[in-house]
């Protein structure tokens, strides 16, 4: 077994195997093999160094990446070595960490870990309580704010000190009210995970070196997306035996807006002065002409690494550009030629995939696909766990595993029997005393059963005995779940609360696909049967928390892919589409302020054409449906950077027919007659009146920005534009 572990890997990667003992930085481009050189290090740890599996720490990204690597490993060490490694995603690692220790800095270790939604609820209930108009400050961006503010591990308090603009004083105040809420209702939001670990270290060194003792050596997965605190995590858990192996690729560096720092990879020689440096440049992914392709456009960025992308794969095909004349146009020749790709033979459905900047561009991508009966996935719409008949069905189970979980507990009040007559001014009432007195409104229903000595919250008579009955059912409930079977659980849960009877009781065709639905949990649970009952509840809800879109894609069936260019990092398809490559998409106009992050647009787009092994189409429109206002666009300054000779010349010549007024195709743009320069003042047929505050020479044609006195800056290709010179 050890002998073969080297055999059929190249140089670089047998020796970013080998060198096992301190620090090693692994510069990987996509498609080097990556994986391969992680599990046969792990590997070589065990078999030849020796190293106990119960020694290692594997941290991945996606419960995708940690469940493909542990079948790997299976196969390389055995199922029972492979059990006793530590394999899993940072928030994984935390909530084992929080659960075991937690207690220590006072969390409670049956926490319940808030998704997404939840959160967004807390921050409503928290611009409620302050009389804030949610309509003038929209939830989603203010906890996007706390969150960027978490992963820089800076609190409430500190938050408020440093304060710049109005919006941020709102913010400061919303802080400290949602942290609150997750305190009174025992729960962690996915950056406390990270944060209250490394609290957990800083204020306990006698736990921080058990865990140092026992991750004796530490792989990091895709470590150029690492934030601060994750950073902080690995630094602390690697200092002692500092045997850290971080792989990774600054090019492929995506996540800034989730506060990922491309310095944490760039920086790691200066953090480890005498760490190993290994590239892996050969690429077994993508055919001759993807690969030059990419390396071309990667090179025009600075904040990188500098190595040379290459490939021993022949040629293949040349890429495909097209321009269409809109977006359904553009979504019709995707349509046509996957069409035309299946039926050849050579391509199944799921074989290919369709990649986008943001997820509204997927519309007239699925409206063209249904229209021509082509089967496809959407990764990252309406996922199955965030469906309403899930969400209540998940809120009942992590009610019963933490009853102070106020957020489930009023889903269960408001959506489900269980809470019948409870009107929603109760429910506020609850929500109040709750706040008044800093406890749970659990205890607040135990005070009404005269469960507590805590003063019982002032409702009604009627909703009074309504809520003690339900407490009744909810505490019953979290006492059978100590002797019961995960799913057997379940079935009482649903039974006894009416949940189950509101589907099937009703003979509505909706409502039985809805029950349908809720049956296709039960099934997941099952499969959670077999460990110990006190157990499986809390395994499973931090299970399917931690879901990432990338891990809802259905590998067995025969469909298009369609998935934004965030969610198809890691990810490989025979053919990729790669739409909406313009000005203002890709680069995103929000991503214009800086050249840094138009350096991350760029690497975006790296991404996108590194997913494609065989043929690579990319699209582009002439004009454009953005925020309900039809606009010229302008292809992608990105296309620019890929040498003529790897684009299929026929594409370019023929670019796709723009419909005229009377329906017939106009003639090719010529280059402008008269060259613009910055200061020219322009006239535009629908824009009016404007200067030209910038101009780019591009292929023969000028692309101009123009500063327009009504409609403020476009960017325009000067052939299409039809300016005139005033």
């Amino acid at each position: 077994m050890g002998s073969d572990l080297l055999q059929g890997l190249n140089e670089a990667q047998r020796r970013a195997v080998t060198t096992t003992e301190g620090p090693v930085l692994v510069v990987a481009g996509p498609g080097s093999g990556k994986t391969r050189v992680l599990t046969h290090r792990v590997a070589y740890l065990i078999e030849h160094r020796g190293v106990s599996p119960w020694n290692i720490l594997a941290v991945t990204f996606t419960n995708k990446a940690a469940r493909e690597m542990r079948t790997r490993l299976e196969d390389l060490v055995g199922p029972e070595r492979a059990r006793q490694l530590n394999v899993g995603t940072f928030h994984a690692l935390c909530v084992r960490i929080l659960r075991r220790d937690g207690h220590l800095i006072g969390l409670d270790p049956r926490f319940t870990i808030y998704d997404d939604a939840d959160q967004v609820d807390a921050v409503r209930q928290a611009l409620k309580a302050l009389n804030i108009d949610p309509k003038q400050f929209p939830p989603r961006p203010i906890l996007s704010r706390i969150s960027a503010a978490k992963s820089q591990m800076v609190g409430p308090q500190r938050f408020a000190e440093q304060v710049e603009t109005y919006w941020e004083e709102v913010v400061s105040r919303v802080y400290p009210r949602y942290q609150e809420t997750l305190r009174r209702n025992r729960a962690l939001d996915f950056d406390d995970l990270l944060v209250e670990t490394v609290r957990l270290f800083d204020e306990q060194p006698d736990t921080l070196r058990q865990y140092q003792d026992r991750y004796r050596y530490i792989l990091v997965d895709e470590y150029q997306d690492t934030n601060h605190v994750q950073y902080l995590l690995v630094r602390a858990l690697s200092a002692a035996h500092r045997n850290l192996c971080v792989v990774g690729d600054p090019d492929q560096s995506i996540y800034g807006w989730r506060q990922a720092d491309i310095r944490n990879i760039l920086d790691f020689k200066r953090d480890f002065p005498d760490a190993a440096e290994v590239h892996l440049e050969l690429n077994y992914r993508s055919t001759a002409v993807i690969v030059r392709a990419a390396d071309h456009v990667i090179r025009a960025n600075t904040q990188r690494i500098h190595r040379q992308l290459r490939t021993e794969n022949p040629p293949g095909e040349r890429i495909t550009v097209r321009e269409a004349f809109d977006e359904a146009q553009e979504a019709q020749f995707v349509v046509g030629e996957i069409r035309r790709l299946v039926q050849s033979g050579r391509y199944r459905y799921r074989d290919i995939a369709v990649l986008y900047r943001t997820n509204a561009q997927s519309r007239p991508l699925e409206e063209a696909l249904v229209r021509a009966d082509t089967p496809y996935q959407l990764v990252g719409g309406t996922r199955f766990y965030e469906r309403r008949e899930i969400k209540d069905a998940l809120a009942l189970l992590r009610l019963i595993a933490n009853p102070n979980d106020a957020v489930s507990l009023q889903r269960v009040l408001a959506n489900t029997p269980l809470g019948k007559g409870i009107g929603a001014r109760t429910l506020q009432e609850l929500e109040r005393w709750s706040a008044e007195h800093g406890l749970p409104v659990f205890t607040g229903l135990a005070a009404l059963a005269g469960d507590s000595a805590a003063p019982p919250p002032p409702v009604g008579t009627r909703p009074a005995k309504l809520l003690v009955d339900a407490y009744r059912v909810i505490a019953d409930l979290g006492v059978k779940s100590r002797s019961l079977t995960l799913s057997a659980l379940f079935d009482v849960a649903v039974d006894q609360t009416g949940f189950a009877a509101q589907f099937q009781d009703t003979g509505d065709p909706e409502a039985l696909e809805r029950w349908e639905n809720v049956l296709q949990l039960r099934n997941v649970l099952m499969t959670y049967d077999e460990l110990p009952e006190g157990e499986a509840l809390e395994t499973f809800l931090e299970e399917s928390a931690l879901i990432a879109d990338a891990d809802t894609i259905d590998e067995g069936g025969d469909q298009v892919t369609l998935i934004t260019l965030h969610a198809a990092k890691g990810l490989e398809f025979p053919v990729v589409f790669l739409v909406g490559v313009e000005e203002g998409i890709l680069p995103h106009a929000r991503s214009m302020e800086s050249e840094l992050q138009v350096e991350e647009e760029r690497r975006l787009f790296y991404v996108g054409l590194t997913r494609a092994k065989e043929r690579l189409y990319v699209t582009h429109t002439f004009r454009r449906t953005v925020w309900g206002r039809d606009d010229v666009s302008v292809r992608s300054r990105f296309l620019d950077a890929i040498p003529p000779e790897l684009i299929d010349g026929s594409a370019l010549r023929a670019a796709t027919p723009r419909p005229t007024a009377a329906g017939a195709t106009p003639p090719p743009a010529a280059a402008p007659t008269v060259r613009l320069r910055v200061g020219l003042r322009v006239f535009h047929p629908r824009f009016g009146d404007g200067i030209v505050i910038a101009v780019r020479e591009s292929r023969g044609d000028q692309e101009v920005t123009v500063d327009f006195k009504r409609h403020g800056q476009k960017r325009l290709l000067a052939s299409l534009a039809n300016l005139s010179v005033d």
